[in-house]
């Protein structure tokens, strides 16, 4: 078997060096294309840095909403008034109850309260017994239950029909505190009770006209006329 002799190195054909990938990709087409292609790669990195700056962005200016502040109370000023005014209750027969007449009347919806300048009353219960009261000034709550008499304050039950003048019963003071519901009558002043030629003073009065029966403290004094007679039948 008969071997051949090698070829030696030198006698071979010197081969072409290769290219590098990159070479061969920056070759492969057009230099705009190889732009958008470098592009293409690196906008979703710079898409997602505008994302996270527009958030940043928002959360910064975005306003905190205020603490919620505590309502201010609302303030003692009038919301309606009236001058030289008159209002009526009537009953559900359509009879007169009470009624209210002043110079000026102002609401205040704070308190619920009535402040009433020159304020003239009139009531009349349900046996028909009628009962009238006067001041410089009246301070009532909502629904006239309560009515407080400031100056010159003076209350008049009139006498049954029928009866004589004298059994009429009257306050006076510069202060009485009005109960109409249960038809009292209170004061932490001096007052005057006057009935028929009667007449009492005392520093402070607690009156229940259901009861009939006045509470006198402090220092009383007063003058109390004997009952006129009843005339006596002629004999026959």
């Amino acid at each position: 078997m008969t071997v051949q002799d090698s070829i030696p190195l030198a006698e071979l054909e010197p081969l072409a060096p290769l290219t590098p990938p990159t070479q061969r990709r920056r070759r492969a087409g057009p230099w705009h294309v190889r732009v958008w292609e470098n592009i293409a790669v690196s906008l979703p990195a710079v898409l997602m840095a505008l994302l996270a700056a527009a958030t940043w962005w928002l959360v910064k200016n975005t306003p905190v909403p205020d603490p919620e502040r505590p309502s201010a109370p609302p303030r003692h000023v009038p919301d309606y008034e009236m001058q030289k005014f008159s209002m009526q209750r009537f009953l559900a027969d359509g009879a007169p109850s009470a009624k209210v007449e002043g110079e000026a009347l102002r609401h205040y919806p704070d308190t619920d309260t009535l402040e009433i300048d020159d304020v003239r009353l009139r009531a009349v219960d349900p046996k028909g017994l009628v009962s009238t009261a006067s001041a410089k000034r009246a301070l009532a709550n909502g629904d006239m239950s309560e009515v407080q008499l400031i100056g010159a304050a003076r209350v008049l039950r009139e006498p049954p029909p029928g009866a004589p003048s004298g059994e009429a019963f009257e306050f006076r003071g510069e202060f009485l505190h009005l109960f109409t519901d249960t038809e009292r009558v209170r004061s932490h002043l001096p007052v005057t009770i006057i009935s028929g030629r009667s007449e009492i003073r005392a520093d402070s009065l607690e009156y229940d006209h259901l009861t009939q029966t006045a509470v006198l403290t402090g220092r009383v004094k007063g003058s109390i006329a004997p009952q006129a007679a009843a005339p006596k039948e002629a004999a026959p």
